[in-house]
C-alpha cells in the first residue's frame, strides 16, 4: 500500500490460502481460546471451520460455573469431543493459548495462565491492554513464549457473519492488524497471519503491540465512541435551543453522523463532507471551533493510556462493579425518539447539517493528527480513527443508537465512554459553539485539505472488504 513518506506491506487474505495453514502454524497442533464474549465465541468457529480436517483442534477454556458454556455447547465446542474445558486445563494442553477474556479479567488473572502453559506455547492476543497492564506494574509476558496479537477491525458478531458470508462472496470478511512482541522460535509472523487468515480477514497489516493498545483504547474513548456520544447529546440540546422539535434536532445530530456523514467520508473521503454540508462557511467555523478542544482531549487521553493511568481506572472500575453493576447511559430525553427517527428514514431528507459536519470531522481530524505526531503506521491510523468508525461502529449505531452501542459495547470501550465523553461534550458546550460566530481560520483549514490523511485514507479505501459491515 503506497502511504505518505514510503509504502507498507498488506497480506491479502482468501480461503485459497487454508491449505497453507498448517504450515505456517509451524508445529501447532492444539489451539485453545480462552473466552466466549463476542471476540471469543467468533474466532473459536471462524479458526475451527478454516482448519475442519487437518488434525489441529481448536478448543475453548471457560472458567469453573461460566454462564458461556452451554451456548459454547450449542456451537459444537463440548466436553465429550475434547473442545470445551476449564480454561486453565485448555491453556495447558495448546500450543497456541488466544487470550480472549475480558480486559480487567486478563490483568487479574494472568499470572495463573502463565504458569500452567507448556514450554514454547504461543501466547496470543486481541487487544494490547495485556502489555499495557504489564509494563504499568513493571512486569513482562514470560521468557520463552511467542507472543503474537491478532486484532480484527470490527465487532465479535462481525468476524463471525461475514467469515460465513465469506463462503460464497470472495472478500468477505474483517480486516485486522498483527503484530509479533516476542518471536524466540523466529516463526511469530507466520503465526499471526495464518491466525488473521484462518479467521477470514480479507486483508492483514502490521503493527506494533503497544501501538495496537494505544491507538485502539484511545480511538474508543474518543472518535470511535467516547466523543461520539458527547457529541450527539450536546448538538441536541442545540438545536433544541435554537427552536427545532425533538425529531428534527435527532436528525439534525445523531442521525446525521451515523448516516449521511458516514456514508459520504466511506465513499468518497473527509473533504467530500464540507462540499455535502450545504453551507461551506459554516463547516468551516464548525471546524476550527472544534479542532483544537478536540486535540487537547485527543492527546490528554493518549497520554493517560501510554503511561497506564487509564488502563489502572479501567481495573479500579471492575472492582467496584463486583458489587455494584455498571448502569445504562442512553438516560437523556433524545434516545426516546430514536424509533420515531428510524421510522421516517424512508421519506425524510438525509442532509448533513453544516454544524454537526464540521465538529465531527475536525474531531476525526484531531484523532488523525495526534496518532501520526504519535508515530502510528498510516494504515493504523486510518483504519483506527476512521475506517472502523464510518463502516463498522456508525453503521452499527445507525442500526440501533449511539447510546445502545454504548451500553453494549466491551467493558473496557464503556467503561472509556463514560469517563471521557462528559469530557468531550464539556469542550463542545463550553468551547466549541460558542465560538461559531467566530471566522474561520484559514491556515487550520488549509492543514486540513492538504493533510496526507486522505492519500493513506484513499490508498486503505481500495482494502476494504467486499460487502458492509454486518449489524
Amino acid at each position: 500500500m503506497v502511504v505518505p513518506g514510503g509504502t507498507e506491506s498488506i497480506v491479502r487474505g482468501g480461503r485459497d490460502l487454508f491449505p497453507l495453514l498448517v504450515e505456517a502454524l509451524h508445529g501447532v497442533e492444539r489451539i485453545g481460546v480462552l473466552g466466549w464474549g463476542p471476540q471469543g465465541r467468533a474466532q473459536a468457529q471462524n479458526l475451527r471451520d478454516s482448519l475442519d480436517g487437518t488434525g489441529v483442534v481448536v478448543s475453548v477454556g471457560l472458567r469453573p460455573g461460566s454462564a458461556s458454556a452451554e451456548d459454547a455447547r450449542k456451537h459444537g465446542f463440548t466436553e465429550e469431543n475434547g473442545t470445551l474445558g476449564d480454561w486453565l486445563e485448555v491453556a495447558a494442553a495448546s500450543d497456541l493459548v488466544i487470550l480472549l477474556i475480558a480486559d480487567a479479567a486478563l490483568a487479574a488473572n494472568h499470572e495463573q495462565i502463565f504458569a500452567v502453559l507448556k514450554p514454547g506455547a504461543t501466547i496470543g492476543l486481541s487487544h494490547g491492554f495485556l502489555l499495557g497492564h504489564l509494563t504499568a506494574i513493571g512486569s513482562s509476558f514470560p521468557d520463552g513464549h511467542p507472543v503474537i496479537a491478532v486484532c480484527p477491525k470490527g465487532m465479535g458478531d462481525s468476524v463471525r457473519r461475514l467469515y460465513q458470508q465469506g463462503a460464497t462472496i470472495n472478500g468477505a470478511g474483517i480486516n485486522a492488524s498483527i503484530a509479533v512482541h516476542a518471536d524466540p522460535d523466529g516463526h511469530g509472523w507466520d503465526r499471526a497471519l495464518a491466525w488473521s487468515i484462518g479467521l477470514g480477514s480479507p486483508y492483514t497489516f502490521a503493527t506494533t503491540l503497544a501501538d495496537e493498545y494505544r491507538s485502539d483504547i484511545v480511538g474508543e474513548r474518543a472518535i470511535l465512541l467516547g466523543a461520539v456520544h458527547g457529541l450527539v447529546e450536546v448538538l441536541y440540546r442545540h438545536f433544541r435551543i435554537e427552536g427545532a422539535d425533538p425529531v428534527t434536532a435527532y436528525e439534525r445530530s445523531t442521525e446525521a453522523i451515523t448516516g449521511p456523514i458516514a456514508r459520504t467520508i466511506s465513499d468518497d473521503g473527509l473533504v467530500a463532507v464540507r462540499a455535502a454540508s450545504g453551507d461551506v462557511d459554516l463547516f468551516d467555523r464548525a471546524y476550527s471551533a472544534a479542532y483544537g478542544p478536540a486535540r487537547d482531549l485527543v492527546a490528554e487521553i493518549y497520554d493517560e493510556v501510554a503511561d497506564g493511568t487509564e488502563l489502572r481506572s479501567v481495573i479500579l472500575a471492575e472492582q467496584r462493579l463486583a458489587t455494584r453493576p455498571m448502569t445504562e447511559i442512553g438516560g437523556s430525553p433524545m434516545w426516546t425518539h430514536s424509533a420515531e427517527v428510524h421510522a421516517r428514514r424512508a421519506t425524510a431528507a438525509q442532509n448533513i447539517d453544516a454544524v454537526t459536519a464540521g465538529l465531527f470531522v475536525a474531531t476525526m481530524m484531531a484523532q488523525v493528527d495526534e496518532f501520526a505526531a504519535r508515530g502510528h503506521a498510516w494504515s493504523e491510523i486510518v483504519n483506527e480513527s476512521v475506517i472502523e468508525a464510518v463502516d463498522s461502529l456508525l453503521p452499527y449505531m445507525h442500526a440501533r443508537d449511539v447510546a445502545y452501542m454504548v451500553d453494549n459495547c466491551s467493558r473496557t470501550a464503556r467503561l472509556g465512554t463514560r469517563r471521557w465523553g462528559p469530557r468531550f461534550q464539556a469542550a463542545y458546550e463550553q468551547i466549541a459553539l460558542p465560538h461559531l460566530d467566530h471566522p474561520a481560520d484559514p491556515a487550520l483549514l488549509k492543514d486540513f485539505e492538504d493533510n496526507p490523511a486522505h492519500d493513506a485514507l484513499a490508498a486503505a479505501a481500495k482494502l476494504r472488504p467486499s460487502v458492509d459491515i454486518s449489524v
